[in-house]
């Protein structure tokens, strides 16, 4: 059975998470500072206690927040883990949304994995009325 506990996880479980699933190392300050500074974050584990995923809200919580660091490890993706995630993150939002108003919940995914998310109730950009996302890495 898959346990979701809520803003308690490590930056070793996080540095962990981002390097099984090859994405760019940070520095332990830097993990620190993402957990810190997000709204909100949920680890997914196992009757053992292992980490099995990962993700995280940022934003300013009124207007607008990104789904950021949604992370599976390989053995556990496709077994409902991820959308599992997916569900509480959009849970938290929904419950921090004011009442009578709309809040935009936004993310940037990995290529290839688009028929993911939009399983999941979001919609592939672009469309006739909403343009591309765009990045900028600064070094």
């Amino acid at each position: 059975m898959i346990k979701l506990i809520e803003n308690e996880i490590t930056i070793e479980e996080y540095l962990d998470l981002r390097e099984r699933v090859h994405w760019k190392p940070l520095s332990k300050k830097q993990a620190r500072m993402a957990l810190d500074n997000c709204l909100f974050n949920v680890k997914a584990v196992d009757d053992n206690g292992n980490i099995l995923g990962m993700g995280r809200i940022v934003g300013d919580g009124a207007v607008i927040c990104y789904i950021q660091d949604l992370i599976v490890i390989p053995d556990s993706q496709r077994n409902g883990v991820g959308t599992l995630i997916i569900k509480r993150l959009k849970e938290y939002v929904d419950g921090i949304r004011e009442e009578g108003t709309t809040m935009m919940l936004c993310l940037m995914c990995a290529k290839g994995r688009e028929k993911f998310y939009e399983k999941n109730g979001f919609t592939i950009r672009p469309t006739d009325t909403l343009g591309p996302g765009m990045i900028m890495y600064i070094e």
